[in-house]
C-alpha cells in the first residue's frame, strides 16, 4: 500500500512539474501574442534591427531599453524552432545551440525578433518585430585586434587578442607585459596562408619585426642603410616571399579644440623585405625624395602594390597635406616594377586617401577619405569608401557614421568587412561588421557581439587594427614572448640592404627605451598605431 502511495505521489509530482514547465514555456507566447501592440519598434542596445548577419556569428545578446518588470523575446525564422527567452532582467541572453541551428537553417532568409515587456503597472505590451537578414556567406571565424586604453603618453596595458566569432572566447596572442610593458602592434597575415604573420614591437628588448613563418618565429631587425627606422605599416605579398613596409618619421601634436590629438609624418618611404634572402630593397617610384609614401597593400594576385602618397610639406602646413591613392605594377618573379598610376588624386577630392585594402576577389578597393594628413584614426571626418577596380568609380559606403570609421579589413570571401568605429561615443573604437553584396553595397553594420549584453557600457579599452582570419594565430603567446625576450642564434637576424640600392644613412644604435611618451619614441623608430 505504501509503495502504491509513493508511486502515485511520484506520478503527481511529475505531472505537476510538466504542467509547471509547460506554463513556463507557454508564457512567451501568451505575453507576445495576447498583449496589446504598441505599434512601434522596441529600443534595444546594441541596435540589431535591419542588420545583415553571417550564418556563423555568435548570439546577438542585447539589452531591452523599454521600461518594464518582465521581458520576453522570441527569435523566429521560416525554418526550425523559434527561440524563446523569458527574463526578469532587460539583458537578453540567447542560448548558443538553438541560435546556431536557427541561423544555419535559414541562410539567405530573414530573422524576426519579437519583444514583449510587462509594464510596472501590470499589463504586457507587444512591439513590432525587429528584422534582420541572414546572409548565405559566412564570415572568417577569427578576429585579431589590438586592445588598449586610448592613451598617448604611456605604455600601460596593450594586448593583441584573438576572438572566435562563433562564440565569445577571447584569447591572447601577445600581452605587452611579456616585453617589459613595451608597444606591440601592426599584426598582419599573409593572404591564404594564415601560418605566416608578422607583428612589431618597441620595448626594452629592442624594436623589431616578429615574423612567424611556417612554424618558425624570427625576431628581425629591419633597419638598414636605407631605413634608420624599423618597418611600420606592412602588407604580405600573396606569395609569402615578400613584405611591403613603410618607414615613417612620426610625431604627435595636440589641439585645444575638438579632437585633441593629431599626427604628422615628416618623412616616409616604402620598401620590401625579402623573407628568403633577409634583405631590404626598394625602387625609386615608391621612395621619392620629395614625396611621402605610406600604407602599402598588395593586390590579391600580387601584381600591384597600392599605397598613399603626398608631397613633403613643413609641419606648420599639416592641415594642407592630402594624400593621393596610388598603384604600381610589380612582377615578383622578375623583381621588376611597372608604371606608377594615380587612382584618386587629392586635388580632385579635396581630401586625403589612406589605408587602401584590396578585396581578395580583386574586384574592390576599400579605403578611407579624411580631411587631411596620414593618420585617420584621430579624425571624425574619416569615412570608408569603395572603389570599383574595373571602372575606377568610387563611392562613400552606407555603413559610415558621423564619427571616425577606419582600420578596415576584408574577409577571405570578399563578402564581409570589419572596421573600427567610434560612432558610439567618439572616444572608444569598437569593431563593426558590414556585409558587402555583389554590387558593392554595404549593409547596416553591427558591433562585435559580447556575452554580456551591456559589455560596451563599461569597457574603457579601444579596439584597433581588426583583422579577419579563417584560422587561429599559429603561434602561442609563450613562444612569441620567448623569441622576443631571449631569441636563439637562429631566431634573431639583422636584415641586409640590397646591394643594388644605394644607402642613404648610416645605421644608428637604438636609443634607450622608455615607457613614457611612447609616441615620441614611435616617431623616432617608425612603430605605428598609437592609442586610438
Amino acid at each position: 500500500m505504501t509503495r502504491h502511495i509513493l508511486y502515485a505521489g511520484a506520478v503527481v509530482a511529475v505531472v505537476a512539474g510538466a504542467v509547471m514547465l509547460y506554463g513556463l514555456l507557454s508564457r512567451p507566447t501568451v505575453a507576445l501574442y495576447d498583449a496589446l501592440s504598441t505599434g512601434c519598434l522596441p529600443r534595444i542596445r546594441p541596435d540589431y534591427g535591419g542588420v545583415t548577419l553571417p550564418p556563423n556569428i555568435a548570439p546577438l545578446n542585447f539589452v531591452v531599453e523599454e521600461r518594464g518588470t518582465r521581458y520576453v523575446v522570441r527569435l523566429r525564422s521560416a525554418q526550425g524552432e523559434p527561440i524563446d527567452v523569458y527574463s526578469s532582467d532587460p539583458s537578453i541572453l540567447i542560448p548558443t545551440g538553438p541560435w546556431r541551428r536557427l541561423l544555419e537553417a535559414n541562410r539567405g532568409g530573414e530573422l524576426a525578433i519579437d519583444v514583449g515587456v510587462r509594464t510596472p503597472e501590470g499589463p504586457w505590451r507587444r512591439f513590432l518585430p525587429l528584422r534582420a537578414r541572414i546572409a548565405n556567406e559566412p564570415i572568417d571565424r577569427y578576429l585579431v585586434y589590438r586592445l588598449l586604453r586610448p592613451i598617448y603618453n604611456n605604455y600601460t596595458q596593450i594586448d593583441i587578442c584573438q576572438r572566435d566569432l562563433q562564440g565569445y572566447a577571447e584569447t591572447y596572442v601577445l600581452r605587452n607585459g611579456a616585453l617589459g610593458r613595451g608597444c606591440v602592434n601592426c599584426h598582419t597575415f599573409c593572404p591564404n596562408q594564415p601560418s605566416r604573420m608578422i607583428l612589431h614591437i618597441r620595448s626594452p628588448f629592442g624594436a623589431a619585426m616578429i615574423l612567424a613563418h611556417d612554424g618558425r618565429v624570427l625576431k628581425v631587425d629591419t633597419r638598414t642603410g636605407l631605413n634608420p627606422s624599423p618597418a611600420a605599416y606592412t602588407s604580405w605579398h600573396p606569395s609569402g616571399r615578400l613584405v611591403a613596409f613603410s618607414m615613417n618619421t612620426l610625431s604627435q601634436m595636440f589641439h585645444t579644440v575638438g579632437e585633441n590629438r593629431d599626427v604628422f609624418d615628416a618623412h616616409s618611404d616604402l620598401g620590401l623585405y625579402c623573407v628568403d634572402s633577409n634583405t631590404v630593397t626598394t625602387t625609386a617610384a615608391i621612395s621619392l625624395p620629395d614625396r611621402n609614401e605610406t600604407w602599402p597593400a598588395w593586390s590579391a594576385d600580387g601584381r600591384s602594390l597600392y599605397f598613399s602618397a603626398a608631397p613633403k610639406m613643413p609641419k606648420e602646413k599639416f592641415r594642407e597635406i592630402r594624400y593621393d591613392l596610388m598603384r604600381i605594377a610589380y612582377d615578383a618573379d622578375a623583381n621588376s616594377w611597372g608604371k606608377l598610376e594615380t587612382l584618386l588624386a587629392a586635388g580632385d577630392t579635396g581630401r586625403s586617401a589612406l589605408e587602401p585594402r584590396p578585396s581578395p576577389d580583386g574586384r574592390w578597393l576599400l579605403f578611407c577619405l579624411c580631411d587631411y594628413g596620414s593618420f585617420p584614426v584621430y579624425q571624425p571626418s574619416c569615412d570608408l569608401y569603395l572603389m570599383d577596380l574595373a571602372t575606377g568609380g568610387h563611392r562613400r559606403l552606407a555603413c559610415n557614421s558621423p564619427r571616425c570609421d577606419s582600420y578596415h579589413s576584408w574577409s577571405s570571401n570578399s563578402r564581409w568587412i570589419v572596421f573600427s568605429s567610434k560612432r558610439r561615443d567618439g572616444l572608444f573604437a569598437r569593431p563593426y561588421f558590414s556585409y558587402i553584396d555583389a554590387g558593392g553595397r554595404a549593409h547596416k553594420p553591427f558591433v562585435l557581439p559580447q556575452k554580456d549584453a551591456a559589455f560596451y557600457d563599461s569597457c574603457i579599452r579601444t579596439y584597433n587594427a581588426p583583422e579577419l582570419s579563417p584560422t587561429p594565430v599559429p603561434v602561442t603567446r609563450r613562444e612569441f614572448g620567448r623569441v622576443i625576450r631571449t631569441p636563439g642564434p637562429d631566431e634573431s637576424v639583422k636584415a641586409m640592404l640590397d646591394p643594388r640600392v644605394p644607402p642613404r644613412v648610416t645605421p644608428t644604435t637604438e636609443p634607450p627605451w622608455t615607457p613614457a611618451e611612447p609616441y615620441q619614441g614611435a616617431g623616432r623608430h617608425g612603430t605605428a598605431h598609437p592609442g586610438g
